[in-house]
């Protein structure tokens, strides 16, 4: 048992809770409409999600001391099976039996694959291909962050950063309407402009030259937050709130291995937990009690859910619990497919269906395991070899630094 056993654990719990959420719209409508003004499975597993890639992510770019080494992982430890299950979604539709989800087919098609194929489809006003792919341009948004704060010195203040993210999501996320750039400037002309100066951001971040690493990482961290600020699908306030999510849990890492003072982490938790609660109240308005309420639910079950699994850390976890975290990825990026499948082409739904439900968790965790093992997996091993060649470990500057001996090994950070 590794001791990242807890972070697979909470992997699965989070990847389960989504797949489930959506499940009941198919399987129990019944239980679905009386639980969904009181609680939202959903978006407590994607919180959970986020606060285990703030944890772990950065750790694995410090740890490595390499930005050109950290993308070269996150490419390979996402896009294979993103590849995958993006030509599963749009096949039904290039073979003529079915529409494309939430109107995609409306937008001109070289600019949905663009913004596709930056991850940041959710930001640049593009419909998602698959209903659950707009966390993954937070989690985009969430490395063009780190790394910009790696590459200027400042990746050791995840706490002040979390506090701060939380508190401009409270004092200035219901200032500015969503989408602004798209329907000023058109979805088009906005996905064309990052996805030309995204790779050059990127691929000055790698660079020797520590001048074009800054400017890199600088520029790129700059679009990601504006466009989370000024053309996110959802209010800036969300947005905001999700990305300090992910920063608390870099906070927690910090504050495990010494790096920062347990009492500044639990200060910025603190901060988080109340400023994002806040923000729920103050900026769904007075009339939306029930979008209040699955907020606050959502946002305090995850904190506590975290915060227990953390305490428990250096427990042993059951062998199935960590191992649905291993395939967490592939059952989080499938499941609405395999939904889809069932509701489309087998005729599930529209009735309370026990049965049904089992036998499409049965198949998802068979499809998931399969994915993992022969997509997944081989890929990642493809991307360390490559990395080892190309990315030898060093700092942001130009000098190896030694792992602390209490920091943990990577297993499978989550991708979502």
């Amino acid at each position: 048992m590794t001791r990242l056993g807890w972070l697979d654990a909470l992997r699965g719990l989070a990847a389960l809770a989504v797949a489930l959420h959506h499940a009941g719209y198919v399987f129990f409508p019944n239980v679905h409409l009386w639980l969904k003004d009181r609680f939202d499975f959903g978006t407590f597993g994607v919180l959970v999600f986020f606060l285990v890639s703030g944890y772990i992510v950065p750790a694995s770019l410090e740890r490595r001391g390499s930005v050109r080494g950290f993308w070269i992982g996150r490419f390979f430890r996402i896009y294979p099976l993103l590849a995958v299950a993006g030509l599963l979604a749009v096949t039904p539709f290039l073979l003529g039996v079915r529409g494309l989800r939430a109107g995609l087919e409306q937008y001109d098609p070289v600019t949905a694959v663009v913004a596709h194929v930056t991850m940041l489809q959710d930001v640049l006003g593009v419909p998602n291909a698959i209903n659950v792919l707009w966390t993954l341009s937070y989690e985009m948004v969430f490395y063009l962050l780190i790394v910009a704060l790696f590459v200027t010195g400042g990746h050791r203040r995840s706490a002040g950063v979390a506090a701060g993210l939380a508190a401009a999501a409270l004092l200035a996320g219901g200032l500015l309407p969503t989408a602004l750039l798209s329907r000023s400037a058109g979805t088009g002309p906005v996905a064309a402009a990052v996805a030309l100066g995204l790779p050059a951001a990127l691929a000055a971040a790698m660079s020797g030259r520590r001048a074009l690493r800054i400017a890199g990482g600088v520029l790129g961290g700059t679009v990601a937050a504006l466009l989370v600020v000024l053309n996110g699908r959802v209010g800036p306030w969300e947005g905001l709130a999700m990305l300090a999510v992910m920063f608390t849990g870099t906070a927690v890492y910090r504050a495990e291995h010494g790096q920062i003072r347990r009492r500044t982490a639990a200060a910025a938790a603190a901060a988080v937990c109340l400023g994002t609660l806040a923000a729920g109240v103050v900026h769904t308005g007075p009339d939306s009690g029930r979008d209040q309420l699955l907020w606050s639910g959502a946002v305090v079950l995850a904190a506590l859910t975290f915060a227990a699994a953390w305490l428990l850390r250096d427990r042993t976890f059951p062998r199935w619990a960590t191992g649905l975290g291993t395939v967490s990825y592939s059952l989080y990026l499938l499941h609405p497919i395999l939904l889809a499948i069932a509701v489309q082409f087998l005729g599930f739904g529209g009735r309370d269906d026990l049965p049904g439900l089992l036998l499409f968790l049965a198949v998802l965790l068979a499809v998931s395991w399969a994915s993992q093992r022969w997509i997944e997996a081989p890929a990642q091993r493809l991307g360390r070899r490559l990395t080892r060649r190309v990315a030898p470990r060093t700092t942001s500057g130009d000098r190896p630094e030694p792992r602390p001996d209490c920091a943990p090994r990577p297993s499978s950070p989550s991708a979502a």
